[in-house]
Parts: C-alpha cells; structure tokens; sequence
C-alpha cells in the first residue's frame, strides 16, 4: 500500500499550482472578456444613458408581471429534479437548484463546481451516487436534447415565415447535426447492454485522451458505469419519460417567455422582432453557452442576444434595455436566492440523513 500511494502524494504537491494556475488564468480571461464585453462592444449597438431611461420608464404592472415570470421561471426547472430523482421534495429540489445556480453563475468553472455541490447536498440527504448520477445524467440529456432542438424548431418557424438568413441556415444544420448525434448515441446506450458498453468504452478513449494532455491518469470502468446507468435509465423513463419532457420543456419555455416580455415591456414590438425572431435569436444564443467562457455566459450571452435582436430590426437601446433586464432576473436574481438556499442547506438539519437512506419507491433498485 505504501508503494502505491506514495507516487500520489508526490504528485499532489506539482499538480496543485498548476490547479490554482489554471484557476487564475481562467478568472483572468473571464473577468476580461466581460469588461471588454460590456465596456467596448455594446456601448456600439446603444447609448448607456438610453437604455436606463428605457429601463426606468416600465410601469409598476410591467415590472409587477416581469417579476412574478421571474419567481415561476425560477421553480421550473426543479420539476426536473423531482421528476428525475424519486424521493426528492419540491424544497428540496429548490434549495439543490438555487445553491448550484448561484456558484455557476458567480465562479469560472462553476458548472463543474455546481455538480459536484449537487452530489454533497443529495449524499447529505442520504441519496447515494447512482441515484444523484442519474438524476444529472438524465437532466443534463433532456435539456441538451430540447436546447438543440430548439434553434431546428426556430429555423423551421423562419422558413415558413420568410427567406431565412444563411448564418441561420448554418446554425439550424447544425443544431440538427448534434441533435440527431446525441440521440443515437443516447438511442445506442438504452437498445442493448452491448451497446450501452460499447458507448461506454468509446467515451473512455475519448477522454483518456483528454485527460492525457492535462497529465492526468486515463478513465476507467466507464464500460460498467453506462450498462448501470442503462437499467435504470429504462426503469425511471419508462414511468416517467413524458413528465420528464413536459418539464423540460416548459424550464426552457419560460424562461424564453422572460426574454419576450422584457423586450415587449420596454418597447420593442412585434413588427420590430417578431416572436418567431426572438426564439431563434434566443435558440443560438442558448447554444453559446455551451462554451464555458465565462460564469453563466454572462457577457458573451447579452452580446449575442443583443446583436441578434438588433439584426432583426430593434431599436439598440430598447434591444439592450430588454435584454439587461431579461438577465438581471434569469442570471443575477438566482444568485442571492442561492446564498438563502445555501444556508437552508447548511443549517436545515431536518432533512439531513444517513448515506444511501433517503425515501425509495418502486423506481428505486434496491442495490442503487
């Protein structure tokens, strides 16, 4: 034993300032990207002065009815918690969201962060690993699925409403390109248990070779990992696969409501940028934030919507003003709320209980 873990310990002291390196220089890069964001290029689209006086002119009913789209939006996407991990109640899902929300949205890295608070606070509440794996497998899969199927469907509205622009055109093949990937792939885990390990060992090499560049050691056992998840994958979908969808659909859906109605209370009508136009514009700029340039997008996000909404023919300041406030409630308001949620968690004993001992139901393996 000594043999073994000896070389580990060794290791551990280099790999740390390369860790807090690669740490800062991520922050760095962010940090920069976002001034030069919102410092250079949307001073370009609107004057500054502008877009408050836009922002400021809402009435109370426009902000009143802004606000409580805000508070739904928010509690939607804990219907994807429940629904993808039995035994788990609504506040609970709420305080899990809110909590990995916030660090997501403040810290680079924060969505690899996020996942790993999601795994304390559930192995807190006495879920075991395979059941939180599942959970964030399947939400991370469903919401992949509508998030690339969203600019297809966007670019389908726009061809039936007129001639299409080519870099939409482009995007849409694309979005069908990644979507059709990710469902065989995801078709390919669920047909056989060959199968399932066969993507497994696939994923395997994939990332051993990543991992093999930041000198880490190659992945393994993920060929029985994926046969796992593939059992309980068809137990819980085959109960729960429409709920599943609903929810999802209905997190995405809100939250591009937030988008609509922040453009429309400040002004920007549909004979500017019909609904049609906001959801592409809202699909593509949903895709960016697949690249983890900076916590939650921000900055990169804004840019893309606020370029594509001009495109389509916004005013600049009633475009930037929409989209400020569209942000401020789907990016800063989780942030507080996730400091509350934080602290629930932490002082909340109630729900805290032994390791692998939470509420099971018939969705549950025994062994799981």
């Amino acid at each position: 034993m000594s043999e073994v873990s000896a070389p580990a310990a060794e290791d551990t002291p280099a790999r740390r300032p390369r860790s807090a390196l690669r740490q800062v220089l991520s922050a760095v890069i962010s940090l920069a990207v976002i001034v030069g964001i919102f410092w250079y290029f949307l001073p370009k689209f609107a004057d500054i002065s502008e877009v408050w006086t836009t922002i400021r002119g809402m009435t109370w009913l426009e902000l009143t009815t802004l606000v409580l789209l805000a508070a739904w939006n928010v509690l939607t996407y804990c219907f994807v918690l429940v629904v993808t991990m039995p035994g788990l109640s609504f506040p609970q899902a709420f305080v899990m969201t809110q909590s990995t929300t916030a660090v997501a949205n403040t810290i680079p890295g924060g969505g690899a962060i996020g996942i790993g608070m999601t795994y304390g606070i559930a192995h807190s509440w006495g879920f075991s690993r395979s059941r939180t794996t599942l959970s964030v497998l399947l939400s991370g899969i469903w919401n992949n699925f509508v998030k690339l199927g969203m600019p297809v469907l966007a670019l389908a509205l726009l061809a039936l409403q007129g001639d299409p622009s080519a870099g939409r055109i482009i995007g849409g093949l694309v979005g069908i390109g990644a979507l059709a990937a990710a469902i065989v792939v995801f078709a390919m885990m669920l047909r056989s248990e060959s199968g399932a390990r066969r993507v497994g060992e696939i994923a395997a090499r994939v990332a051993s070779r990543l991992l093999r560049l930041i000198g880490r050691p190659p992945a393994t056992g993920w060929d029985r990992a994926t046969t796992k998840f593939r059992s309980r994958t068809i137990l819980l979908l085959q109960a729960r696969w429409h709920w599943l969808t609903l929810a999802t659909l209905v997190s995405h859906l809100s939250l591009f409501a937030l988008l609509l109605l922040s453009l429309r209370h400040v002004g920007v009508s549909e004979s500017e940028a019909s609904w049609i136009e906001v959801l592409a514009v809202f699909s593509f700029a949903r895709l960016v934030t697949a690249i983890p340039i900076t916590p939650g997008g921000v900055g990169v996000v804004e840019l893309a919507l606020i370029a594509g909404l001009t495109a389509a023919g916004g005013s600049g300041e009633e475009v930037t003003a929409g989209v400020l406030v569209y942000r401020a409630l789907s990016y800063v308001l989780p942030i507080p709320l996730g400091v509350v949620a934080y602290v629930v968690w932490r002082r909340y004993t109630p729900w805290r209980r032994a390791p692998n001992s939470a509420p099971r139901t018939s969705l549950v393996p025994e062994q799981a």
